[in-house]
């Protein structure tokens, strides 16, 4: 499982012209899912992500977790994470998991960061053509790999 995270001032979801999630400060996860991914896999990179110490605190140090300031994540499956490019010009996405395998695992993210979250995060809409608006913080962008755990 892949992650793209991004510490955001605001960052929105827009399908068919209709706004399905909207986040003010805090994070915007991409995730990707590969079919070698497990439950593990879902329970570790969720705690690692509410974990990260990535906000200020009063000193102006990344110091502080999304859990100690409080602030939202708006998830969203990117299946393009899991691209290769190494021949040719068209990425393959083979190590991509298909919405059988993919969507049960998304749905379990979801609720993973809700519980470490302790409270609702937005999410996109698994297979949509997605319009993602954000304005990155810092910038801060931190990619994460379950399968690179050491």
């Amino acid at each position: 499982m892949r992650a793209v995270i991004q510490r955001v001032s605001h960052a929105s979801v827009v399908v068919n012209a209709e706004t399905v999630g909207a986040i003010q400060a805090g994070l915007l996860i991409l995730v990707g899912i590969e079919d070698a991914d497990t439950d593990e896999d879902v329970n570790w990179l969720s705690a690692r992500i509410t974990g990260l110490r990535i906000f200020n605190d009063a000193g102006d140090v990344m110091n502080l977790s999304i859990k100690d300031t409080g602030g939202n994540i708006l998830l969203v499956s990117q299946f393009t994470l899991h691209a290769s490019t190494k021949k040719g010009n068209r990425p393959s996405y083979i190590r991509a998991s298909k919405p059988p395998v993919a969507i049960p695992l998304y749905e379990k993210m979801i609720a993973r960061l809700e519980l470490h979250l302790g409270k609702k995060i937005q999410t996109g809409v698994f297979g949509a053509d997605m319009k993602v608006e954000l304005l990155n913080d810092g910038p801060v962008t931190i990619i994460i790999d379950s399968k690179n755990k050491e």
